[in-house]
């Protein structure tokens, strides 16, 4: 069994999320398996294409924060936010 490493615990969840890359012209439907204050865990059909930092856009919370990979599987990314949630909801003038 593999020994956990974060200080932090994940909390299990099952959110639909989109990463966003390539000036938001690339997309990718995932789902967020587990997250914490520093990181998630995310599930999509194949990591292939996918680069080692993105936009993560959370569909259910109107929010996307920049991430970048720290492991990868087939299905499979550990990720971990390297900037703050911001808000995707259009701002009334």
């Amino acid at each position: 069994m593999t020994e956990e490493r974060r200080t932090d615990p994940r909390r299990r969840t099952l959110k639909s999320a989109r990463i966003v890359f390539g000036g938001l012209s690339q997309v990718f439907n995932c789902t967020i398996r587990n997250t914490n204050e520093t990181g998630a865990l995310l599930v999509l059909p194949s990591t292939v294409g996918v680069p080692n930092s993105f936009l993560l856009y959370v569909d259910n919370e109107a929010t996307r924060r920049p991430v970048e990979v720290v492991w990868r599987s087939e299905d499979r990314m550990g990720v971990r936010f390297i900037g703050p949630a911001e808000s995707t909801l259009r701002r009334a003038i």
